[in-house]
């Protein structure tokens, strides 16, 4: 007997989407994938089309489940031309409002919605860590996407369905995101630090991602804002050392900020996420109850090489 009847993952078809679904596919009776991409079923994983834009036959799927994951966003890893803000914005807004218009009419909808947001919205900091009580909210182009798609996220009518935005850090685990990528760097010996290596990278493990969205959906009392970072962020050249010590790589080139500009610009994307310093804890998590598997970023990296 599982524990739910049904997960579902909206936009769950990249790299976090799969995390999520091959959790819950041991948990639930079915886990639901909202993609624009036809697939075939996988045992109780099913895909479902939606166009994101409109409602259709795919809004059957969201009554009786215990909880609905927001997992839409254009890749946020391009060039911030007029264009592309545009897409970023509309293809995390539009989706989140549709979500909410037809769950505001279901008789029965999900008991859970969380939004899959970004740690990403607190300021450049180095000095002290943003917690989600006091965290201070930064400025640009990124944090202005956050803020719109939180924003339309809270203003959604759901009255029998309580709402987490989780403000994500970066992703860290084997198959995808950001780590095979930086692990590739110190295999050919550029690992070194990114620009001065002072600004600190706010991860969480994989497998802690699944684990609190399952945590979330077994404590009601928790709603609102909830950082998803592990306790301890790192900084980017400890970061990088402790991926070289686990590949034992003794070379390391840095990698300044002048030449990640030129780089950022050769391969369509913005240093900005690379170099903003995101220093963030989830205190709120903490205060719960939550036990984290993975606390510092070494014991993260060790695991991660070591199961490859």
């Amino acid at each position: 007997m599982k524990k739910y009847n049904k997960i579902v993952l909206a936009g769950g078809n990249g790299y976090l989407g799969t995390v999520l679904a091959n959790f819950y596919r041991h948990e639930a009776n079915q886990v639901i994938i909202l993609s624009r991409k036809p697939a075939a079923s996988n045992e109780n994983i099913k895909t479902v089309f939606w166009d994101g834009q409109n409602e259709g036959d795919w809004t059957k799927v969201l009554d009786n489940a215990d909880m609905l994951i927001n997992l839409c966003g254009k890749n946020v890893n391009c060039r911030y031309t007029e264009k592309n803000k545009k897409e970023i914005i509309a293809s995390r807004v539009v989706p989140t409002a549709l979500l909410g218009k037809v769950i505001g009419k279901l008789s029965h909808p999900p008991k859970l919605w969380i939004n899959i947001t970004s740690a990403t919205i607190y300021r450049h900091a180095e000095d002290c860590a943003q917690d989600d009580y006091t965290g201070q909210i930064g400025s640009g182009f990124s944090v202005d996407v956050c803020k719109q798609w939180e924003k339309t996220f809270f203003d959604t009518v759901t009255p029998a369905t309580r709402k987490i935005a989780l403000r994500m850090g970066i992703v860290l685990g084997a198959s995808d995101g950001v780590f095979p990528r930086l692990h590739n760097l110190v295999k050919f010996g550029l690992g070194g630090k990114q620009g001065n290596g002072k600004q600190y990278v706010s991860w969480i493990h994989e497998r802690d991602v699944a684990g609190i969205t399952q945590f979330l959906l077994e404590h009601n009392e928790l709603d609102g804002v909830i950082n998803c970072t592990a306790p301890q962020a790192i900084q980017n050249s400890d970061l990088m050392l402790s991926i070289r010590k686990s590949c034992r790589s003794l070379i390391g080139l840095p990698a300044p900020g002048w030449l990640l500009e030129i780089g950022a610009l050769l391969i369509g994307t913005e240093t900005e996420l690379i170099l903003k310093s995101r220093w963030v804890t989830p205190k709120r998590l903490l205060d719960a109850g939550y036990t984290f598997k993975y606390v510092t970023a070494p014991q993260a990296v060790d695991k991660i090489i070591s199961s490859q």
